[in-house]
């Protein structure tokens, strides 16, 4: 009868380490290419972002009417079904009309970024004696200024304000764990 052992294939653990920073590595650059594409297309990459959303929306629906009958009473079924049926026809809406799913992402995003600038400058004021807070009102600002460019230029800034936003977020997220797999891999061959 042969037996296995469960760390068979494991050379050590410097292997384990440098295999698991390659894949790392991989994804990391796979994250910079799309972050590249969705920037140099980011109309395409706006409605990319509006089809998962859809999608998003269409397989939440599906779980809130799997938990309505989960059996917790009449109003958490009723409940479950009304917020199934709002994520359907949102997640249907997004996925049978994109180019008006992007104009309306684009909106609730403008929203979003207006609120959260508006939030950074209250917190800066809240904060205002502690060192280095003027941070956070420069970012207020930056952020508010960001809103109302994309707000100000509705429907127009459809065309880029979703692609770029995510690309720019793709390309520095692919950047930092590029930069983190390739200080692991240093460390665990032995590097400092």
């Amino acid at each position: 009868m042969a037996t296995s052992n469960a760390t068979q294939g494991l050379h050590s653990p410097g292997a384990l380490v440098k295999k698991a920073t390659n894949w790392f590595i991989a994804v990391a650059v796979l994250f910079i290419l799309l972050g590249i594409f969705a920037i140099a297309e980011p109309f395409a990459a706006g409605l990319g972002v509006t089809l998962l959303v859809g999608w998003l929306l269409v397989f939440g629906a599906v779980a809130h009417f799997f938990a309505a009958f989960k059996g917790h009473g009449a109003k958490h079924v009723i409940l479950q079904v009304v917020v199934g049926i709002v994520y359907l026809i949102g997640g249907l809406y997004f996925l049978t009309h994109p180019i008006m799913g992007v104009s309306t992402l684009t909106l609730l995003l403008s929203g979003v970024i207006l609120a959260e600038g508006v939030l950074e400058v209250v917190a800066y004021f809240r904060r205002k004696s502690m060192h280095g807070a003027s941070w956070m009102l420069i970012n207020g600002i930056v952020t508010l200024l960001l809103g109302g460019l994309i707000w100000f230029h509705w429907p127009s800034s459809s065309v880029w304000a979703i692609g770029t936003l995510v690309g720019v977020n793709l390309l520095m997220t692919g950047i930092s764990r590029l930069m983190l797999g390739m200080v692991a891999r240093k460390l665990a061959s032995g590097g400092v």
